[in-house]
């Protein structure tokens, strides 16, 4: 998967974090992944379509889950139920909605989030990418943004073509 996908991601889920939760992330480690299992407890997943094909998945711990929980519904939860779902699933929609505006060129649109616990599901991924995983630390736990998206090599635009070597700026120090 082409690196510059994941870039509206990372500014997405960084905006979703602070504007809603007031809660400043910190970006930990870019990679690929290696199995199609979440990287966390619960997780949001949204399929997505249109030029390009693939999902985004919003994977967070459970001590996390249960923050946001507390501070989206200001209630406190100690397991996992609806409301658990509904706050990440939630999330996970905004952070694509975002990541989707940064991707226009690629007329996406948004499948309803599905949200799961556990490992020992897998994420539908497209068959023929090799998904990225962007681990995160908050204050309240960690957290990953998995994304797999498999785009035609001409669905850039002369207004936006993707740019092969063009990095997030969070993504300098390591890649650049």
């Amino acid at each position: 998967m082409n690196v510059n996908y994941i870039n509206p991601f990372i500014t997405a889920t960084t905006h979703v974090f602070k504007t809603v939760l007031d809660c400043d992330i910190r970006r930990q480690h870019l990679s690929l992944k290696q199995t199609r299992a979440p990287t966390f407890e619960v997780s949001g997943v949204i399929g997505l379509t249109g030029k390009a094909n693939g999902a985004v998945a919003l994977s967070v711990s459970k001590p996390l889950a249960f923050k946001l929980v507390e501070v989206m519904l200001e209630t406190r939860v100690h397991e996992i139920n609806s409301d658990v779902a509904d706050a990440v699933g939630e999330l996970t929609n905004m952070i694509a909605g975002g990541a989707k505006t940064g991707l226009s060129h690629y007329e996406l649109s948004l499948g309803l989030p599905t949200v799961f616990t556990g490992r020992s599901r897998t994420i539908d991924f497209p068959a023929s990418v090799s998904p990225l995983c962007v681990l995160f630390e908050t204050l309240w736990g960690p957290m990953a943004v998995e994304v797999g998206l498999n785009a035609p090599r001409s669905a850039g635009s002369a207004d936006n073509p993707p740019r092969p070597n063009a990095f997030h700026p969070s993504l300098q120090e390591n890649y650049a």
